[in-house]
């Protein structure tokens, strides 16, 4: 079979519909189209569970029945479904069509759910104009909650994705996806806005939030005219940089902090800062800048705050919860001398106390026959790996070091997880 320069025929989203690319035949376009078409279909579930390692003799294979481009195109969907699986589960990742800078770009389920809550929320969203909505993500999450949604992207193969994951995930009627530049959008008839605007350029990750595409001035300029907008912005935003009109929240998933979210209009508190900790959905919130946590002496309990926390300057909200003070007033571990359970923080029980001292750590750890050892580190300039490497470690229990300062001295502190209640 060929190439196809139309949508496949089962395809719902097709008719009537005045802004679908005509494709040449050998365009990324025409590829998709073609892994549309039941043929395309079936070849993409057969690779499902292909092995990369054996991909040349797959496509060898594969190319005695089926045409070379429309096999090439499946295995370059292949392996990005299996990426986008960590992301977007299973189920979702080998029904859906991804670019790689989509898979790369794009927001996981969890997050994503987490934002489309929040809209839901608030009782008054009922249509989201998602701008830079890249492969929809998003999009599909606020149509779950409900909502319906105008997808835009200025990419007219990312759009056409965006589009051929509405409907094959069923959300064709709620989202309609227009290949369109954002800033040509009339936002009006939307009870809320969503941004997210691309960090990547050609040279990598932009940490300038005015070299975004659109910069965070012009998204900020569209939030504030809309009545409610959430703007999806990288977690390292110096905290000078969030507009007084905006709420602040840093969302971390599995440990790993994830994105910071600013969100304006009704139902929105201006000027405060907010950690969300999933899978939990536990959430610190704090109206005004915190006074700073006290400082003192290593109790029996360690306590590492989620990055979450940190990035909102929750942490002092931490310390008066579990009754605790810092290490240092520079850096953000936290000691107690009672237990404390949370899902803001890691718990550890400290058993050693160390000055900075490679060989009676090393001694130490030949003692414990210590193995297998977490080194963790907040002020210290030593690589873990390198410190592993130099404490020639066998045997078999666990150990984690802390690598920290303590009132400003270079310290090591050993210990292990707390599994439960103390």
């Amino acid at each position: 079979m060929g190439q196809v320069n139309a949508l496949a025929p089962n395809d719902p989203s097709a008719a009537g519909r005045s802004d679908t690319p005509d494709p040449s035949p050998s365009s990324p376009i025409a590829d998709l189209l073609a892994l549309r078409t039941p043929e395309g279909t079936a070849l993409l579930d057969e690779l499902r569970s292909y092995d990369p390692s054996q991909e040349l003799a797959i496509a060898t294979r594969l190319r005695r029945t089926h045409p070379a481009a429309l096999v090439s195109a499946a295995l370059g969907q292949a392996r990005l479904r299996q990426r986008a699986v960590a992301k977007f589960g299973a189920e979702d990742a080998y029904r859906m069509f991804f670019t790689p800078n989509g898979v790369e770009q794009a927001t996981r389920t969890s997050v994503a759910t987490h934002r489309a809550r929040r809209f839901a929320q608030t009782g008054a969203v009922r249509a989201v104009a998602d701008l830079c909505c890249g492969i929809g993500g998003d999009a599909i999450a606020l149509a779950r909650a409900g909502i319906r949604v105008l997808a835009v992207d200025r990419d007219p193969l990312t759009a056409e994705v965006a589009r051929a994951n509405a409907a094959v995930l069923g959300l064709a009627e709620l989202i309609e996806v227009r290949c369109a530049d954002v800033a040509e959008i009339d936002t009006a008839p939307y009870d809320a806005v969503f941004v997210d605007p691309a960090r990547r350029g050609g040279r990598g990750r932009i940490f300038d939030p005015e070299a975004y595409s659109p910069p965070l001035s012009w998204a900020t300029g569209a939030a504030l005219a809309a009545p409610r907008a959430a703007l999806k912005i990288a977690p390292g935003i110096p905290h000078e940089a969030i507009p007084a009109q905006a709420e602040a929240e840093w969302i971390s998933d599995g440990g790993d902090v994830k994105e910071a979210v600013l969100w304006f209009g009704e139902g929105f508190a201006a000027g405060s800062y907010r950690a969300t900790v999933l899978p939990a959905g536990a959430t610190l919130w704090s109206g005004a800048p915190l006074p700073a946590p006290p400082v003192g002496p290593v109790g029996r309990y360690l306590y590492e705050p989620d990055g979450a926390v940190i990035r909102a300057h929750l942490v002092a909200d931490v310390v008066a919860r579990c009754e605790g003070r810092l290490l240092d007033e520079t850096i953000a571990y936290i000691t107690s001398d009672q237990p404390y359970e949370s899902p803001y923080t890691s718990g550890y029980e400290i058993t050693d106390q160390l000055p900075f001292n490679m060989k009676k750590l090393k001694a130490l750890l030949r003692e414990r026959k210590v193995g297998v050892l977490t080194v963790k580190k907040r002020g210290s300039a030593v690589e873990p790996e390198e410190l592993r490497r130099r404490m020639k470690l066998q045997g078999p229990n666990s150990a984690t070091v802390f690598l920290t300062r303590v009132a400003g001295a270079p310290t090591m502190l050993i210990g292990h997880p707390l599994t439960g209640p103390a």
